[in-house]
């Protein structure tokens, strides 16, 4: 981190220990984005008239290019934060997961899924279940009648085209998640 970690505690003493937990937390950050300008942790002990023990609650603030990303876990339901170092453990792991989704709207990743395949059924044999897919590259692949989708397998005709995910089978490639071409769907 560029800047020193601001460590804060109200309503509690804080310990050299439990300041040590939270630097080793805060330290941990880098890992998840680098670019951390600034980490500013406040842990806080509730107020004493709850039943159980003293619940705690920790926010903490992270700076970063660009944005200030703020975790606050409130310990209303959560017992376990009676502990105050499992109160922390949980901010900064959700601390930890907004650093890994800034980083990532960053970098620009996004999830890239394959577009399905095209094909025409070539054979069905009702009996037995299953059906064989023509892809236009003259590749065959066998379809059961699971997968097809919506339960439209005893609808399917010779020479429908279809969409379909690819899967390794037992003994090869398969086609899964069939889906039957109509007038609702788009080919491209």
């Amino acid at each position: 981190m560029e800047i020193p970690l601001e460590v804060t505690f109200r309503n509690t003493s804080g310990s050299q220990a439990l300041e040590a937990n939270v630097r080793e937390h805060a330290a941990r950050l880098d890992r998840y984005f680098d670019q951390i300008m600034r980490c500013r942790v406040m842990v806080e002990a509730g107020h004493h008239h709850h039943h159980k023990g003293n619940l705690y609650h920790v926010r903490i603030d992270i700076t970063v290019p660009g944005n200030e990303i703020v975790v606050s876990r409130e310990p209303a339901g959560h017992h376990a934060h009676e502990d105050v170092y499992v109160a922390i453990r949980d901010a900064f792991d959700a601390a930890r997961r907004r650093l890994e989704d800034h980083a990532r709207r960053i970098r620009h990743d996004v999830k890239y899924h394959e577009p399905p395949q095209h094909g025409r059924i070539r054979e069905i044999v009702p009996a037995a279940d299953y059906g064989v897919i023509e892809t236009p590259e003259g590749r065959e692949l066998t379809f059961w009648r699971t997968s097809v989708v919506q339960g439209a397998f005893d609808k399917l005709e010779v020479g429908d085209e279809v969409t379909f995910s690819e899967a390794q089978g037992e003994q090869g490639p398969v086609a899964s998640t069939v889906h039957v071409v109509g007038e609702h769907h788009v080919v491209g």
